[in-house]
């Protein structure tokens, strides 16, 4: 009877052990114990996220960007633009667990298949016409197209992409739920790594020859 009791109390600590783990896997950007935590981005402390500015020092500049304002110029090879709004333009963002970005797509631009390894996020439409969707871990395409004033969410760290399919630019308002998501686009990171991947390991990741693998290397060198 005693040691059922201790298997019993062990039982329960262990569980209680993983759901504690647990619960601190699933959330996001840890929760701020004081009113603000404005990010001293010149700091050389190395911590997780930013230490705080003397609080002596912060002013209303520290929770403001204008960087949204204007459109980003989509002159490029994929035809968008993304204008990030996160700790890193915004200070006072820091231990709050959100940012935002405006995505800026002339017609027939696409943001490219990419993740956010550490936000989820929530796209607004305000101008245009998007085709948009996202991959789950098996390997299920779900998309939508989405018109101005719509909202579509992309799970966390999942892949997904926006692609204009309107006859005007379209403009896109994102929310993420990190106040520095990270983005990571799988083109870039495959083909344009540094060191390099090699190439027989793309090749036969992709079923595809070593000499394309060195052709599609070649078109992000420019």
């Amino acid at each position: 009877m005693h040691n059922r009791m201790i298997y019993y109390t062990l039982g329960v600590c262990v569980l209680l052990c993983c759901y504690s783990k647990q619960c601190t896997v699933m959330a996001a950007d840890s929760d701020p114990l004081q009113d603000f935590c404005v990010a001293d981005l010149g700091s050389k402390v190395l911590v997780n996220g930013f230490v705080c500015k003397d609080p002596k020092e912060v002013s209303a500049e520290d929770f403001f960007f204008a960087g949204l304002r204007n459109a980003g110029d989509t002159n490029n090879r994929v035809g968008s633009n993304v204008t990030a709004a996160n700790v890193n333009q915004i200070g006072g963002l820091n231990t709050f667990g959100i940012s935002f970005a405006r995505i800026d797509f002339a017609v027939g631009g696409i943001n490219p298949p990419h993740t956010h390894p550490r936000a989820t996020e929530v796209l607004f439409l305000m101008e245009g016409t998007l085709f948009v969707g996202f991959v789950d871990t098996n390997n299920t395409f779900f998309s939508k197209m989405l018109q101005k004033g719509d909202l579509f969410v992309f799970p966390k760290a999942l892949v997904h992409f926006q692609q204009n399919v309107g006859h005007e630019n379209a403009v896109a308002i994102a929310g993420l739920s990190s106040q520095f998501p990270g983005v990571q686009t799988i083109a870039n990171s495959l083909f344009a790594a540094d060191p390099p991947l090699s190439d027989s390991v793309l090749s036969k990741a992709f079923r595809i020859t070593e000499k394309l693998v060195q052709y599609i290397k070649a078109q992000f060198k420019y």
